[in-house]
This record gives C-alpha cells, sequence and structure tokens, in this order.
C-alpha cells in the first residue's frame, strides 16, 4: 500500500517560486489501480517522483508498505517497480540484457533472473524482439523493456508515469492487459495518465490532480455523484475546471 500525506513541493524560477504540488494526499491500495488524472503539467509526475524518492516532499510524507520515502527510502525501492517519465533503454543492450543488468542492480542471482524474465516476456509479448539490441526498437518495445526491467525484482507496489504514451492502438490494448494482471495478482498499481479513456477503463479509484492540487477523488461513480454528472468525462472537465489539456 502507498500513503501520500499532504505533500508540497515548489521549485525555483526566474519569475520566483512555483509550486508543483500543494497539499497532495491520496491512498492506493493493494490489490487496486489508482489513477492519478489530470492535464498535463498538472503536478502528477512530481508526485510521483517524490513517491519514488527522485525528489524530497517539502513537507509532507509518503509511505510505501509502511516505509518512510525520506528516512527508509533504500527499503521503499525495493518494494517499488517504477516506470518514469524519462525511459530510456540502453541501446547497445539486447531487451534480456537490459532486464538482467537491472535484476543484477538489485542483488537478484541469475536463477530467479532468468525466471522473471521468462514470466515478464510472456507477460509483455516480448519473445519476438528479447534478444534483439534495443536500438531501433519502437515506442512500444522501449516502454514494453522499461517495464520487464522495472519489474524484474518481483515488486508489490508499481508506479507507471503514462505508460502508453505514445504506444499505437494495439500496444496500448496489450499493456491494459498487463496492467489488469498485476492488479489480479494483488499488486497496489498506481497509473498517471491525462487521457480520461484509459483512467476510466482501468483504474478502481481515480485521484483527479489539477494546478498541483487534488480537486476530486474516488470511484468513477463517487466522481459522477460529487459533481452531479451523468457522463464521466462532463464530471472530469467539471472538477477540473476546464477541458485543456484533458483528451478522451
Amino acid at each position: 500500500m502507498i500513503e501520500v500525506r499532504n505533500v508540497h513541493k515548489s521549485f525555483t524560477s526566474k519569475s520566483g517560486r512555483v509550486i508543483a504540488v500543494d497539499d497532495v494526499s491520496f491512498t492506493a491500495r493493494d490489490g487496486e489501480i489508482t489513477g492519478l488524472l489530470g492535464p498535463n503539467g498538472a503536478g502528477k509526475t512530481t508526485t510521483l517522483r517524490m513517491l519514488y524518492t527522485l525528489m524530497k516532499p517539502e513537507t509532507g510524507s509518503v509511505s510505501v508498505d509502511g516505509f518512510d520515502a525520506v528516512r527508509d527510502a533504500e527499503a521503499v525501492r525495493r518494494r517499488l517497480g517504477v516506470l518514469p517519465d524519462a525511459r530510456g533503454v540502453y541501446k547497445r543492450l539486447t531487451a534480456r540484457e537490459n532486464i538482467e543488468y537491472f535484476g543484477r542492480l538489485h542483488q537478484m542471482d541469475e536463477g530467479a533472473i532468468a525466471s522473471r524474465i521468462v514470466l515478464l516476456s510472456r507477460a509483455l509479448d516480448m519473445n519476438d524482439f528479447l534478444d534483439r539490441p534495443t536500438e531501433g526498437f519502437s515506442q512500444g518495445q522501449r516502454t514494453k523493456t522499461a517495464i520487464a526491467r522495472a519489474l524484474v525484482h518481483d515488486p508489490r507496489n508499481v508506479v507507471l508515469d503514462e505508460p502508453t504514451n505514445g504506444l499505437d492502438v494495439m500496444t496500448t490494448r496489450s499493456m491494459r492487459q498487463f496492467l489488469e494482471g498485476l492488479r489480479t495478482e494483488g499488486r497496489c498499481v498506481i497509473f498517471s495518465s491525462h487521457i480520461m479513456q484509459e483512467i476510466a477503463a482501468l483504474c478502481d479509484r481515480i485521484v483527479v490532480i489539477a494546478k498541483g492540487r487534488v480537486v476530486a477523488q474516488g470511484t468513477a461513480d463517487d466522481l459522477r455523484a460529487q459533481t452531479g454528472e451523468d457522463n464521466l468525462e462532463n464530471a472530469f472537465v467539471k472538477v477540473i475546471g476546464s477541458d485543456e489539456g484533458l483528451h478522451s
């Protein structure tokens, strides 16, 4: 389980101090997919970076399975599988070698790494390109490789920042099936997107973020009830206050 409590993060720009995340709180439970939905620039990626210890919140706290992301950062990293917004792969290595390398970074033995590669390549449909150098890979092949290496150590908590960004229709469909499989296995999954249709189709709970703040959260039915809208798209637009940057 992942708990985010009242986190705040700001940055210095030429025009002064910019607040990126302002008092954000939510809980992502085991066996559920929790969706972060909001326009580009809403603060989703900054929130996730604090969650997976790349940034420290100025105030507030993040915990993963009871471990604090600041005080127990190493324990949190061991319990997380992360697909960040920047997900380049090592171009001179094959997909298999990329995954093996991350397994060794997690101090896994070679037998365990090999077993996980078999499972992940089957789940992500990677067999056709598993032993090819990643240079020249399609966006979908790179994303699948990045997800496989993020999950090689079999984490119970999975954080995916816009995993379907730039993918074609068939690869997106495959990715959704994979995410549903993670939920069935009882994992805690956080899935960030600015595409309303994906969030609505996949997520058990939805956290809507706009201008660095949580403006609504709950199930799809909860959001419809909170806004008085029968149509989910209208509910999203209403809580955000604008349809700018939000796609269906």
